[in-house]
This record gives structure tokens, C-alpha cells and sequence, in this order.
């Protein structure tokens, strides 16, 4: 099973739309998550019509519209293994421990807000992951997405990819 997963996205106003590379995925992905941050509803009209399975939520940047179509947190069980899907998890200290604690029945946390990508595993087990920003690199020196599998009931061929 091939996920694509991206956050941040700001759109329109980081960017004009979704890379190429990035859209080129879609098709190739099984479920594509979004961290949140959308800006536009429009970018949740394309991924929800190209995307076999999403699943999102809303950011802090994300207005009525798009927080009346999804939740805070979204779950998902893929391949025997328990996702879960949030935008803010709060300072990067700490951010393993707390997250273990908050999301103690998830194998895999999806999450956005920092626009820097992450990837670590939180004491008990629980990896934590952030594709950071296909559109809005920030103080980054790329934009970024991810990529994984689900093969086994493990998660594999975890990819950043950066963007030019």
C-alpha cells in the first residue's frame, strides 16, 4: 500500500497550486493524508476527487468552510497499522513523549504546522512523521513531501522528497 502525504500547502497564498511532482503521485498513492492548512477548499476538492482514500484535517490557518468538512484529528487503520492525523503537536521539545502520551493506540502520527520535515520514534514505539511543505518551505531549504508503504504490518520506504 503506497501513501503520499503532505501538510501546509497555504494555497493561494504560498502558491499559485499543488507541484507537479506532487500531483503526479496522486494516482500512484493508495491514501493520501494532509496534515492540514489548507487555506482554500478548492485544494480539498482536488485531493478528494483524485485521491483514492484521504484522509485530513484542519489547521490553524483553515477557516469555517474547510473546518465544517473535517475533523482535528483523523484516524485510519492501514495494513494492520493505526495512523492517526493532526496539524499542531506544539514545541519540538518534548514533541515525542507528549505525542506518546496523547495518541498512546496510534503506530504512526501525521502531523504538520512546523513546515519542517520529521521523522522519530517516540518512546514506546509511536513514529512520528511530518512531510513539511510542498508550496511553503519557510526557513527550510526545500519544499517537501512524503512517501511511504505499508507492507507486512510495518511501515516502510519512508521517502522526503524535495522539490526545486
Amino acid at each position: 500500500m503506497r501513501l503520499l502525504l503532505m501538510s501546509d500547502t497555504h494555497l493561494p497564498r504560498r502558491a499559485k497550486r499543488l507541484p507537479d511532482p506532487l500531483l503526479a503521485e496522486l494516482p500512484r498513492a493508495d491514501v493520501v493524508f494532509h496534515a492540514g492548512d489548507w487555506v482554500d477548499t478548492a485544494t480539498l476538492d482536488l485531493l478528494e476527487e483524485r485521491s483514492r482514500r484521504l484522509v485530513a484535517v484542519y489547521g490553524n490557518n483553515d477557516g469555517p468552510e474547510l473546518r465544517a468538512r473535517l475533523p482535528e484529528v483523523a484516524y485510519a487503520e492501514l495494513g494492520g497499522l493505526r495512523f492517526g492525523v493532526v496539524h499542531e503537536t506544539g514545541p519540538a521539545r518534548g514533541r515525542e513523549a507528549r505525542c506518546a502520551a496523547r495518541f498512546p493506540e496510534l503506530d504512526v502520527l501525521v502531523f504538520g504546522h512546523s513546515h519542517i520535515p520529521w521523522d522519530t520514534v517516540a518512546p514506546g514505539g509511536l513514529r512520528l512523521l511530518n512531510p513539511g511543505s510542498p508550496t511553503d518551505r519557510r526557513r527550510q531549504p526545500h519544499h517537501t513531501y512524503l512517501t511511504a508503504s505499508v507492507a507486512g504490518g510495518a511501515l516502510t520506504d519512508v521517502t522526503l522528497h524535495r522539490l526545486t
